[in-house]
């Protein structure tokens, strides 16, 4: 029996003359903590219980209730989520999951059976769908920096110190920490770190389009056919694709930015169409190339003050016209090839004839860059098809002796090691530069693709070409080859006074196929073991990474482990749309029929259209390829995916082994092809 509750306050009831009561029993309550302690220990178990019921109901509940508050989840969730993953990405734009608007979806035969592709249908990756993202509203224009430590360039000005440019400005204001710390200008003769250059005012010689703000419906469905499909229909309309970007952004201009619906320009001579023109007239789009045909004829002209690069004008522009000749026979092409050949001719007078990197094609004036007089290896050495075959085809000697007399310096320079060349040479002096550094990337790459080219075009009979070649590949499978440890994965590695570094860049993988055309020459046969060893590893660069899709560069594990056999740093993720790889692909296939080697293409193929692919027209290089979820859009589609790239592609799936028969073309670093010249009668 529970004892009388106890009162431990007296209750007074007072009263005034009006009638006014005070009672001070209300404000005398007992607290709730002594009345919780006069309940029973079985009273006080069921209200906790109880409690306890309707804490978890509330927590389950809760995913419910937030979702009738719609003005939340659209903004709150791409908050979290711009946060967490999407720094890139302004708050308002949202990623588009599935087809794009207004693109009806495939049909579909079965639940495992591939969509039928129509003729005109683009075979695209169908997989997750992972978002290609829009750009955010650009604030500044920034221009790819072209220039050594500490330099800066004003105006007009050409990229001298890389040799081929595989230039590519970070467009994106947000990042990871690596990339602000640490952005890359890639050259195929080059590679300059961001954060040792600075970079130039615009100026109005420099222009560029005003980039809208981006379109979140700039995504594209990834959809990967397991059916088969028309792989030489892919790739055309992978072509088309980004040709439409170019033509509705970027006409007449010399790069796309697909992103921001807008364009690059570099020299102003509409790079990126005139790249593409063998390559249209090699995939028979007849209407396409017609367009960029009248644009020549009518648009292009090179008597304008504009300062160029001597390298990449030849390559690009000088080789593009040429080999577009030779395909369709017309002289409008050859025209123009001359015209601009005389204009790049004031670069070969220095005290040295090694060439200055930068031309004035409207002044007819010359230089070196300004904060040295050096050039590089690629730049002065992989001139030569192009230049040779110009003197052929007008008869006029001056073309050839000046790049011939470059290729007769460098062979008789000291300062080479078993073959292998230093990455610069000075146009005053004429002698090597930065000594003891070898490599087969930036910088120095074409030489040596230049060297069996050369041989080639000219019919097997320039005995020191092929003497230096010989002399270089035995370098560097004495100095560069190493294997990894994880895979025993064959790999080239670079020399810096006699320290080896176990890095490769996607460069590089040029190599096997140069090797593989060389055996298919009679020349030594282990040329060819090692090709199929290194093309082996050029796809691992691919596999090894999330997307399917190498980075620029690669450092190699020489530990033995259970790990990675590639490692990529932070600021090396980045893919440019490279054609290296599928070139070799092209050649080895072209060589020894093994559909593998296709088979491999494809993959690259379906990975670009993957993760690069945007939807309003044209592919855009990427960030990291090591993510999936956020590769990272560049916004910018080099002239070399269309020149290259997809033209490689194109025919490594072709079963026609008489298009463009490697008996009979060469192609330039570029992937120009230029016929091979008669064997002069013994």
């Amino acid at each position: 029996m529970y004892p009388p509750s106890r009162k431990d306050f007296i209750s007074l009831t007072l009263s005034d003359p009006h009638s006014h009561t005070y009672n001070n029993g209300k404000h005398r309550r007992q607290s709730c903590w002594r009345k919780w302690k006069q309940l029973s220990r079985l009273q006080r178990s069921l209200i906790l219980f109880l409690l306890a019921l309707l804490l978890i109901f509330g927590l389950l509940s809760y995913p419910g209730i937030t979702e009738q508050w719609g003005g939340l989840s659209d903004r709150e969730d791409w908050l979290e989520l711009n946060d967490r993953e999407l720094k890139d990405v302004p708050p308002d734009v949202k990623p588009v999951l599935g087809p794009a608007a207004g693109k009806a979806p495939a049909p579909v035969a079965g639940p495992h059976v591939g969509a039928a592709l129509g003729p005109d249908a683009v075979a695209e990756p169908r997989g997750p769908n992972v978002p290609i993202l829009a750009k955010p509203p650009i604030k500044k224009k920034t221009f790819p920096k072209r220039g050594p430590p500490t330099m800066q360039r004003d105006g007009n000005v050409s990229d001298t110190v890389g040799g081929e440019k595989r230039g590519q400005e970070l467009v994106q204001d947000g990042g990871e920490d690596e990339d602000k710390e640490k952005k890359i200008v890639s050259w195929r003769g080059a590679m300059i770190e961001a954060d040792q250059a600075t970079e130039p005012p615009p100026s109005a010689s420099e222009k560029e389009a005003a980039a809208p703000p981006a379109n979140p419906a700039d995504t594209v469905p990834l959809e990967v056919s397991t059916g088969k499909v028309d792989r030489l229909e892919a790739v055309r309309d992978a072509f088309r694709h980004a040709w439409k970007g170019y033509k509705d952004y970027a006409w007449g201009h010399d790069e796309l930015k697909p992103i921001s619906k807008s364009f690059g320009e570099w020299f102003g001579l509409g790079l990126t169409l005139i790249d593409s023109l063998d390559t249209m007239w090699i995939m028979g789009l007849k209407e396409e190339f017609e367009e960029a045909k009248n644009w020549v004829e009518k648009e292009l002209s090179f008597n304008k003050n504009a300062d160029v690069n001597l390298f990449e004008t030849t390559i690009r522009i000088l080789g593009g016209l040429l080999s577009t000749y030779h395909l369709t026979g017309d002289h409008l092409f050859l025209e123009k090839a001359k015209d601009l050949g005389s204009r790049l001719m004031p670069a070969f007078k220095t005290p040295s004839k090694i060439p200055f990197s930068d031309v004035n094609i409207g002044k007819g004036t010359a230089h070196p860059p300004r904060w040295t007089s050096d050039s590089t290896l690629a730049e002065v050495t992989s001139i030569q098809l192009e230049f040779r075959e110009l003197s052929r085809l007008t008869q006029e000697p001056q073309y050839q002796e000046v790049v011939n007399e470059v290729m007769e310096l460098v062979h008789n320079l000291p300062g080479k090691q078993d073959g292998l060349v230093p990455m610069f040479i000075n146009t005053n002096s004429g002698q090597f530069t930065h000594k003891g550094v070898f490599t087969l990337g930036a910088r120095a790459d074409s030489y040596y693709e230049y060297l069996l080219k050369q041989w080639l075009q000219g019919g097997k009979t320039e005995d020191s070409l092929l003497e230096d070649y010989l002399q270089a590949v035995e370098g560097v499978k004495k100095h560069l080859v190493r294997q990894t440890g994880p895979s025993r994965l064959t790999f080239v590695g670079e020399l810096s006074h006699n320290r080896f570094n176990p890095k490769m860049d996607h460069l590089v993988c040029f190599l096997p196929g140069t090797l593989a055309l060389g055996a298919h020459n009679s020349l030594p046969g282990d040329h060819m073991d090692l090709a199929v060893q290194l093309m082996e590893t050029c796809h691992r660069m691919y596999t090894q990474m999330e997307t399917g899709l190498s980075p620029e560069i690669a450092h190699f594990s020489l530990q033995a482990s259970d790990g990675r056999d590639v490692v990529v740093k932070p600021a090396d993720r980045h893919n440019l749309l490279r054609p290296e790889t599928v070139e070799s692909l092209f050649y080895m296939y072209r060589f020894t029929k093994d559909t593998k080697y296709r088979d491999w293409g494809w993959e690259i193929l379906q990975s670009f259209n993957k993760y690069t692919k945007v939807s309003g027209g044209g592919y855009t290089s990427i960030n990291n390829v090591r993510d999936p979820v956020n590769p990272g859009p560049r916004d910018k589609m080099e002239s070399f995916f269309l020149g290259e790239t997809l033209k490689y592609l194109y025919l490594l799936f072709s079963d026609d082994m008489e298009l463009l028969s490697l008996d009979k073309y060469v192609f330039n670093t570029e992937a120009h092809p230029l016929p091979i010249w008669p064997s002069p009668p013994k």
